[in-house]
């Protein structure tokens, strides 16, 4: 069989051994279409081998190759993709390629900074593809150089302070992965990630590996309080840095999260799920009162990102199947839209050189089209009905609402606060969209001259995003059919492989979780038969 998987990981890898011998003449224009037509080809790649040989209603691992890599150790290259990691895989690919596209004006040492693009499109699609915990950790620390360089060298002026503690946070926090790495190994013999999910384990060994890969997920995600890296790097960045950290960089951590601590450890997910839906919860809230408060743009779409991926901790913390659908989609649909706001947000930059919303104001006469664009993508992430965010989050809320995990005081509690937080986000974007385009023009900071309406090359962008925006709001099951096999066998061997009763638990713990979960959920089902409701 073609491997497809190989190909896909290794063809930038290899194409950027090339950017060096392209002439840089016109702009580096040679080596931006070059660039453009290797991320194409892969993502090409990544739906041909979607649409030949994936099938979605297999929950288990597809299109797998295994190679013997060091074999003392156990040491393989060993690849495969299922419903966790395809549409992340497909979402990796498309982003990548419109982030080639909105690096067009870059002509600073442009053929580093490609050379740094194709090395991360490796780095990305190889953690969601890799099923041995050391080469999980390999292109995991891959695409944290790349990052730390396109901060370092094309960021703005505190570029050198937020790459700094970007590699600082995420370097140092994804030892523990290398750490519970090689205790899995020494515990069940093995490196290979399907191996390793089967396997039994000592609740405490569950517990310490199960916090260990958080604390380094948390901060990828990011999950508050290591959250304080990222908002100092979108402050920084670039607008296609931005796409890549906003629309796939942080899907890794939620990725990893469901795969290993989900997937390896049930009875310690069982002990930590209450935790992630009250840190789901803070990270709603505390950032949308934060996103609320920030005066300059890049930060305040920053911590909306934050806000947003609460839901995620929300959704896995549910412990039911519709909540973890609504997980997955709540990375997809963010992917999309976070991409979508941060490459406007670089947009309207190059044109009112201020990210200071107070300097902005009144631009909308001069740049209708953008004016548009950011208003519709805006509402996107308010989660408009309609479009992808209002699917996924509704499929949290009911996944949490209906979860026979836990007492209904706690899940009321839960679903009001997060409500909060979704009152929240549309006060701080409407208001962001007052500032920047509505009032009178600043002329002490705004040049007319200087406001010119959206390219071709913006609008296509755009376009490319909201495609699939709408799509998914308006029909999930295009990205839903995808992963929702693998989610539900997961879930479901999760709750099978519970050893520790209820009554194991934490007395603080056992508050929250409702003492006979099978009465609940055949209570749950006969309501829904006979249409009546508690």
């Amino acid at each position: 069989m073609f491997p497809w998987l190989s190909v896909i990981v290794l063809l930038p890898l290899v194409a950027c051994l090339v950017i060096p011998f392209l002439s840089e003449k016109n702009g580096g224009a040679q080596i931006k279409w070059f660039t453009l037509v290797v991320a194409l080809v892969d993502f090409l790649l990544m739906v041909a081998a979607f649409y030949l040989h994936y099938d979605p209603s297999s929950p288990g691992m597809q299109l797998v190759e295994r190679y013997v890599w060091v074999a003392p150790v156990g040491l393989e290259w060993s690849l495969g993709v299922d419903g966790l990691s395809m549409p992340l895989v497909l979402l990796t690919g498309f982003i990548t390629t419109l982030a080639v596209v909105a690096s067009w004006p870059v002509t600073l040492r442009p053929k580093f900074f490609f050379f740094l693009m194709l090395i991360m499109l490796t780095g990305m699609a190889g953690v969601f593809m890799v099923q041995d915990m050391v080469l999980f950790f390999l292109f995991w620390e891959l695409e944290l150089i790349p990052v730390y360089l396109l901060l370092a060298i094309w960021g703005g002026y505190g570029r050198l302070y937020a790459a700094t503690k970007f590699i600082l946070y995420t370097a140092l926090s994804s030892l523990f992965i290398l750490v519970v790495g090689l205790a899995l190994y020494f515990q069940a013999g093995t490196l290979n990630m399907v191996a390793l999910s089967n396997k039994t384990y000592p609740i405490t060994f569950q517990l310490l590996c199960f916090a260990g890969l958080f604390i380094a997920y948390a901060v990828k995600l990011p999950i508050f309080p290591f959250h304080t890296w990222l908002p100092d790097a979108h402050g920084e960045a670039t607008a296609p840095v931005h796409m890549l950290l906003a629309g796939i960089l942080l899907k890794m951590g939620g990725y990893a999260l469901i795969r290993m601590n989900v997937g390896f450890f049930p009875d310690a997910t069982r002990y930590f799920a209450p935790v992630l839906i009250g840190l789901g919860i803070i990270n709603i809230i505390y950032a949308a009162l934060t996103s609320f408060a920030q005066p300059n743009l890049k930060r305040k779409i920053a911590y909306s990102s934050i806000s947003h991926m609460g839901f995620v901790l929300i959704g896995i913390g549910s412990l039911t199947e519709i909540g973890m659908n609504g997980a997955m989609l709540q990375m997809v649909s963010h992917g999309l839209i976070g991409a979508s706001l941060f490459f406007l947000v670089g947009a309207t930059y190059d044109r009112t050189h201020t990210l200071i919303l107070k300097q902005m104001g009144g631009i909308a006469e001069k740049m209708p089209r953008i004016f548009t664009m950011f208003t519709v993508c805006s509402f996107a992430s308010l989660a408009l009905p309609g479009m992808s965010g209002f699917v996924a989050e509704l499929m949290v809320f009911i996944g949490m609402a209906t979860s026979p995990a836990y007492n209904d005081p706690f899940k009321a509690l839960v679903v009001f606060l997060a409500a909060v937080g979704v009152i929240l986000t549309p006060i701080y974007l409407l208001s962001m969209l007052r500032e920047i385009f509505y009032s009178k023009l600043n002329h002490d900071v705004l040049h007319e001259e200087d406001l010119v309406d959206a390219e071709p090359r913006e609008l296509f962008v755009i376009g490319c995003l909201l495609v699939p925006i709408f799509g998914i709001g308006l029909y999930p099951k295009l990205t839903t059919d995808m992963y929702e096999a693998t989610t539900t066998h997961l879930v479901q061997m999760t709750k099978e492989r519970f050893q520790q009763p209820v009554a194991a638990l934490p007395p603080a713990l056992q508050a929250v979780f409702n003492p006979d979960p099978v009465a609940k959920t055949q209570k749950i089902s006969s309501s829904m038969k006979t249409g009546t409701a508690e």
